[in-house]
């Protein structure tokens, strides 16, 4: 049944959205002690060679996979019959999403839907599922990646094969109504507040049932490979920028690998899973110096984790513009 955009004429929530500010200004400042560690010393030494355009080109790789990705997003929407939601705003919602882009598995992003609840009045258990979706597509490109990356290396096809087994524990419990159901009733009987979790539980079932049906499938796996190729992109312009010849396979897999590795594990944003076996690959396969890899390092999470995070904020500041009352505090 079509979900048709409501705007609200009055916020439902305040979001404390200057603690999630500080939160993330928290993140950047252990991220930069993080490079003080590492040695600022093999770090400046060798950015003093580093063509610094090749940063930008980065950025506006990872800004490719941002785009490709709202493709997927609008995709979603259409497939659950949310209609009526101006591009604009869709576009920016969605970025707004990468505010909590370094929340464990990214499940952070499901503010968009809380975004265009207040927005727009659709419901935060009809769009919620999308950030699962995604999730499960992004693992699956990835994982396409991983392959493509490791021609030549077994060790990717561990990192391959850790990951398929998630996607396909999240497949069959979403494509088993029996267990999926079965889970549902049980938070139903919990008590207090967990059990009346239980009908919107219902609700966001069905939305991500349909979400990830086989002919829902195809399409937005596709954009998720096109759109994580740019990001894999990014570390070999980066690499190009400090006068490396490592080629394009081999970027691939090591940023394909280690964005895995930190899916896999739950820690924010994949911080230091990430990082660490993305360095030591860039090193122990690539034979690139330690001041390179960590520098190379240290620039591709800038462009690719801590720009998102930026882009999010002003994507945020453009809604609230177009939408003076969202977020607003009642009274």
């Amino acid at each position: 049944m079509p979900v048709e955009s409501t705007p609200m004429a009055e916020p439902r929530t305040g979001v404390p959205v200057r603690r999630i500010l500080a939160v993330m200004l928290i993140f950047v400042a252990v991220y930069g002690a993080f490079a003080v560690y590492t040695g600022l010393e093999k770090i400046a030494g060798s950015l003093e060679s580093f063509a610094y355009s090749s940063f930008l080109a980065a950025c506006g790789l990872a800004f490719c996979n941002y785009v490709v990705r709202y493709f997927k997003w609008e995709f979603y929407l259409a497939r659950l019959d949310i209609r009526g939601i101006p591009k604009v705003d869709s576009f920016f919602t969605f970025l707004s999403g990468f505010i909590l882009t370094i929340s464990p598995g990214k499940v952070g992003e499901v503010f968009k839907s809380l975004v265009l609840r207040e927005t727009h009045g659709v419901p935060i258990e009809r769009t919620a599922p999308i950030v699962i979706a995604e999730r499960v597509t992004d693992l699956i490109g990835i994982i396409v990646l991983i392959v493509l990356g490791s021609i030549g290396f077994s060790g990717g096809l561990v990192w391959a094969g850790a990951g398929a087994v998630v996607v396909a524990a999240l497949l069959i419990v979403v494509a088993s109504r029996r267990i999926s159901m079965g889970i549902i009733a049980m938070v139903g009987r919990m008590p207090g507040k967990v059990g009346k979790l239980a009908p919107k539980l219902h609700d966001a079932y069905e939305s991500l049932a349909t979400l990830v049906a086989p002919q829902n499938l195809f399409v937005p796996t596709v954009l998720s490979i096109a759109a994580w190729a740019f990001e894999c992109l990014s570390l070999w312009v980066l690499l190009a920028g400090f006068q490396q010849t490592t080629s394009v396979l081999l970027c691939t897999f090591f940023y394909a690998t280690s964005t895995l590795a930190g899916a896999l594990v739950p820690v924010p944003g994949g911080l230091g899973i990430t990082e660490g076996a993305l360095q030591r690959q860039m090193m122990e396969l690539g034979h690139v110096s330690e001041g390179t890899s960590t520098a190379a390092m240290l620039l591709v999470r800038f462009a690719t984790l801590w720009f998102a995070v930026l882009l999010g904020f002003v994507a945020l500041s453009a809604l609230k513009r177009r939408h003076p009352t969202l977020f607003a505090a009642k009274g």
